[in-house]
């Protein structure tokens, strides 16, 4: 068996069994299927056993451990040459794996990361969310569009690297901090080659409300700067950029009362960037509104977790 799909989960079930159903519509079926039940109260065991005629699959459940770790057990557990990580939240386009066996043999790989999509049927706010998560204007921007893609570090809603990688390095070191970009940093480290496959994507099926959305932004940068715990070079100046937008917002009123020329400069500047993102919205998102509001809300929520996450450091 070729690929080892490992899926994490937790309390999802409905959302695991839209995933294994674009599993069953793969045009190359050469892999297992593995469950990991990370200790939830809504057990996923019922849908998973509905796909074991239709897919090689099997379900381990275990106590609550945070998903690097249930990621782990799934590579114990695992038969293939190469493991493929989905999040459960995501929806696999049927030549997924065709694409990715194509490119993993031409470009040599040992290891991939895929960026993520919206489908046509999700909500205008999901739509907004995917805009914000995977544009140019925000921290997106580095999310799986890049002219290098040797650059690339992978994310574990889409990811993958070889048997061999696992044997040498192991699996990943935190069960829920920025496990996924400090095991592409070590894979890198190590000599082994892992590039983005931009045509490897997935539609990634958020459920978040704004709130959450928030949140899940504040806590990406938190882990931006908490990875500097395994490799003091993961932190670039590209990635403050959002703390330098949250600071400026910050300190836009206070321009305006005691610098008014510096406090005209910067609203325009940030108008400018409210209207690129607008702009840039058209065509992916229908309510550019919402895209508009995902994408200060990404940019503030990322730049407080970097802040958060710098202070707590020091």
């Amino acid at each position: 068996m070729r690929f080892s799909v490992i899926i994490p989960v937790f309390n999802r079930p409905d959302e695991l069994q839209k995933l294994l159903e674009s599993l069953c519509k793969q045009s190359l079926t050469d892999f297992e299927v593995i469950v990991v039940e990370d200790g939830s109260d809504l057990s996923s065991e019922s849908i998973a056993k509905c796909f074991q005629e239709q897919l090689s699959i099997n379900y381990y459940y275990q106590q609550n451990t945070g998903q690097g770790f249930a990621r782990n057990k799934g590579m114990e557990l695992a038969k293939g040459e190469y493991f493929v990580f989905f999040d459960s939240d995501c929806i696999i386009p049927e030549n997924y794996f065709r694409i990715l066996s194509t490119n993993l043999d031409s470009r040599r790989l040992d290891a991939h990361g895929g960026p993520d999509d919206a489908g046509e049927d999700f909500s205008e706010w999901q739509k907004a969310m995917n805009y914000s998560m995977t544009s140019f204007w925000t921290t997106g921007g580095i999310r799986g569009k890049m002219k290098n893609p040797a650059k690339y570090q992978a994310r574990g809603y889409n990811m993958g690297f070889s048997r061999l990688v696992y044997e040498k390095l192991g699996g990943f070191v935190h069960p829920n901090m920025a496990e996924d970009i400090e095991f592409s940093i070590r894979i890198k480290k190590a000599g082994f080659k892992l590039e983005l496959v931009e045509e490897a994507f997935v539609y990634h099926h958020r459920k978040n409300d704004f709130p959450s959305f928030i949140r899940q932004s504040h806590q990406f940068g938190r882990n931006r700067v908490f990875i500097t715990r395994f490799h003091k070079d993961a932190l670039k100046p590209v990635h403050l950029l959002p703390l330098l937008f949250l600071l400026g917002l910050v300190f836009l009123p206070i321009a305006f009362l005691l610098l008014k020329p510096l406090g005209w400069l910067m609203a325009v500047a940030y108008f400018l960037w409210t209207m690129a993102v607008f702009i840039s919205a058209q065509g992916r998102v229908k309510s550019r509104f919402f895209a508009v509001l995902t994408s200060y809300g990404q940019l503030i929520g990322y730049g407080t977790g970097v802040l958060r996450q710098a202070i707590f450091f020091l």
